[in-house]
Order: structure tokens, then sequence, then C-alpha cells
């Protein structure tokens, strides 16, 4: 795509050189001689749209300067490169903080200008890209899918929770997305435009985490060579997320308890009274009754945090939303990640939706990732599915649906049963396997060898031995 780059300059010699400099470069050039026009060419009605701008400090009326200053407030990331016949250090430096990507001294060399525009250019691009593909990272790292009721039921319970100011205690199993939901929360509350702090409590040695909540002063601790800004402090005015809270020994939850009463605190070593206003949402995959029973977590921090509890529910208890999930993350790793794009037949997305997923949204997530890393081809099949996922599911929608020969039987059993011996159950899973594997490459057996790695005269033997019925090789 051919760049257009304005020309900003009171001298018509100079205009002219620049344009016919540029346009021998393959630029598309617009013209301004003042800053007046300038801004028009940018800003006003009817603009086309600049990629960089050459810019003359000297302008009748409206310097350059105060052009660059009126571009930065609307297009900070516009690159805008400073030309000066009386170039001073000053000048310079103002120009360097108002946001100006270079200041070229008149007369300039051609080639330099060239260069300077080009890695302007250049650097501009990468940054934009950086900027969306952290958007749709960021983005889609903490979406949420689902339209099942209790996803939906969830939702309510969400914007609730947003729409209020109290402490909100997460509940639900590993991978089913309780992170996500501390997000959203905060994205729909009054303290969206404040930080929101997170820390993994599971994570963080004992002897550490006090200085990691309250932060310390220099010299606290053998270590602690500078002061240190904990967590509660990172919060103010914002959320914090303790994620994993039943995690904390009982020393702990009692001095969060007193912050979470008091809203107030001390640096580790120090002795100046701290005060925050911190919203706290807290999150746990263990029930904290049980914890609270068993002496592992003070009942009155179960109180304190438990005005609003709100229950993630695993995912199969959330029936349809795989058929969502799965294409979701199909595009969020072609995207984000740069994988070639795939999609997923409608036979191997029924498998999916049968398996239980005791991972919950976690594993979901990794395993799409790993079939778009390993299927060679645009489309997911049912032999790209792990074989793990096809063995607990035990059933092959593709070969229930496929018909057989001369309408006869589909061949293969439809559905594992889970009373066979090992040896029995073990012959099933291959029937099943080797026909999806035979199906996905039109019934070819020298073809299937090589895709399942495995000696063509091995794989005769295999279905010859589970009586895998291969007349559709052959065709109608």
């Amino acid at each position: 795509m051919k760049h257009t780059i304005l020309v900003v300059d009171d001298e018509l010699a100079i205009r002219t050189s620049l344009k016919d400099l540029l346009e021998d470069e393959g630029y598309a050039v617009e013209l301004a001689k003042s800053g007046e026009e300038a801004l028009t060419a940018i800003q006003g009605e009817g603009a086309k749209g600049v990629d960089a701008v050459l810019l003359d400090v000297w302008l009748p009326q409206l310097d350059g300067l105060e052009v660059l200053k009126t571009i930065r407030e609307t297009q900070p990331v516009l690159p805008v490169i400073m030309l000066s016949g009386h170039a001073s250090i000053d000048s310079a430096v103002t120009a360097t903080k108002l946001g100006a990507y270079h200041f070229v001294e008149k007369p300039f060399s051609a080639d330099n200008l060239l260069l300077t525009l080009s890695h302007a250019l250049r650097e501009t691009r990468l940054e934009q890209e950086n900027v969306q593909l952290k958007h749709v990272a960021g983005r889609n790292r903490h979406e949420i899918i689902g339209k099942s009721p209790a996803f939906l039921r969830m939702l309510e319970q969400i914007e609730r929770a947003a729409a209020s100011d109290a402490w909100v205690l997460i509940h639900g199993e590993n991978g089913t997305g309780k992170e996500s939901v501390a997000h959203l929360i905060h994205d729909k509350s009054q303290r969206r435009d404040g930080p929101f702090v997170e820390v993994n409590c599971a994570a963080i040695p004992e002897e550490l985490i006090e200085s990691e909540l309250f932060g310390h002063e220099k010299g606290a601790f053998t270590g602690a060579t500078a002061k240190k800004i904990g967590k509660f402090d990172q919060a103010n005015q914002g959320i914090l997320f303790l994620d994993e809270i039943a995690d904390m020994s009982l020393k702990t939850q009692a001095k969060i308890l007193r912050v979470l009463q008091e809203q107030r605190f001390e640096r580790v070593g120090g002795n100046r009274t701290i005060e925050v206003n911190v919203r706290v949402i807290a999150a746990s995959n263990r029930k904290l009754e049980e914890e609270i029973a068993a002496g592992r977590f003070r009942e009155d921090l179960y109180y304190r945090l438990n005005v609003l509890p709100l229950d993630v529910p695993p995912l199969r208890e959330r029936a349809g939303d795989v058929a969502l999930l799965v294409p979701h993350f199909l595009d969020y790793f072609a995207r984000a990640q740069g994988y070639k794009p795939r999609r997923i037949d409608t036979k191997a997305l029924a498998v999916l939706e049968r398996y239980a997923w005791p991972g919950n949204v976690r594993e979901i997530r990794n395993i799409v990732e790993r079939m778009m890393i390993m299927t060679p081809t645009e489309q997911i099949g049912l032999a790209d599915i792990p074989p793990a996922i096809l063995s607990a599911v035990g059933r092959t929608p593709a070969l229930e649906a496929a018909p057989a020969p001369d309408g006869a039987a589909a061949a293969g059993p439809p559905e594992l049963d889970l009373t066979l011996a090992y040896r029995e159950a073990k012959d099933a899973f291959e029937r099943i396997y080797l026909q999806a594997q035979l199906e996905r490459n039109d019934w070819n057996i020298s073809r299937t060898a090589e895709a399942i790695r495995l000696e063509r005269s091995n794989l005769h033997k295999k279905i010859k031995s589970l009586q895998i019925r291969t007349e559709r090789a052959a065709g109608p």
C-alpha cells in the first residue's frame, strides 16, 4: 500500500523538491504552506489521512511546534519529522518533548531524510500491529463465552456484583475462568478506570507474602535494598484480586483481615500508616466451609469476604457452550498467535461436546491449541481429536452416521461398552480409530498407513483381525 506523506513548508522551492523526491520513491504526497493548511489536511472535514508529516519549524502565524502540539492531541502515533533551517538545541528538545519522531536540519541529505522517514513508517506500523495484537490477546484472554442457562445465570450475578462496591467471593473448579470473571466485574464496575491488581496466593512463599501484599521499606530485611510498593498500595482506587485465597496461612489471613476491616496498613519495616481505598475480589477452588471446619481457614475472614458469593459453573454443566468455545479459541489462536486458520467439522465437534472436560475452559483452550498445531489440513476432523478424548467419549458419530455399502449396517460398534474386558475394549477403540483414519484418507490403505505411521502390511493385518469392512475403498 502506498504511504501518503504531508509536506508542510512555507517555501515553494522546498515543497516542490520534497514532492519530487518522495514521489520518485513511490510515496503519495500532500502539500501545505502553513500550519493552518496542515491541520486541515490532517484533521479537517474530508481529510484523506496521512501516514507521516514532514513539518517545518518556522511557519507564518501558527508555527511548527504549535502544529505538532495540536497533532499530538488527536493523533498521538502519527510520525512527525521536524525540519528547520535555523536549528537550535532548545527547539530540538522542545520538539522531542512534544512527540516529534526526529529533528532534521536544512539543508538536509536526501538519503538521510528518506532513511529517517522509512524508519518512522516502519516503527509506527510495528507499534500499531503490537497494539492490535495486545488488544486481541487481552480481549480474548478475559472474554467469557456461553449461552447455556448456567452461564446466563452467572452473567446475571456478575452484573449485580459489578453494580455495587461490595467484596466478592468467587468459587469454581480449576480452569472455569474465575480470573476472567473478576476482570469482567472490574470492567463493568465504577472502578473500571482504576487498577486491577492480581495476587496468586498459591504462588507466593509464606515468608514473602507479607512483603508482596503490603510492601517493605529499604533495609527491612536482608536483601531489601530498596523500598517496595505492595499490592494493596498498587490497587488503591481499584480492585485487588486475591486468587486461591485458601492457600494463605492462618497467620497471613489474620493480617489480611485487619487490612480489610481498616483499609490501612504499614509496610514491612515501616511505621507510617498508609490508607487505601480498595475493593477486594477473592477466589478459591476449594469449599471454604470445609476448610473452616478443618481449621485451615478463618471463619471471620470468610464472612468478611463472602458479601457477594458467586459460583462459576463447570463446563460439564454448561450444555451447548462447547460448540461456542471451540470456534472462539480457533479464531483466537489464529489471530493472536499467528497459527494457520482452522475450522472443525461437525462430527469432530459433536465428540468434543460429549466430553466431560474435567479441566474446564482451560482444558478446552489447550486442546484446541494442540489440534491447531498438530493438524496439517485446514479442517480438524475426528482423526485429529486426541485419543484420550475419543476413548473417554467412547463413541464416534462419523461411524454411526456413515452409510454402509449396499444398505448394510455400518461397520464397527456405535458405542464402547464399559462392561467389556480390557482387551475387548482396546479392540473396539482401535476399530473406531482405524475406521476414522481410513475414512479421512478416502479408504486408501497406503495413505492411511503413512498418516498413522504404521507399516502397510501391519495395517492390513489390523483391518483383517478387527474385521473392518473396506468395501468403500472401491467407491460406488
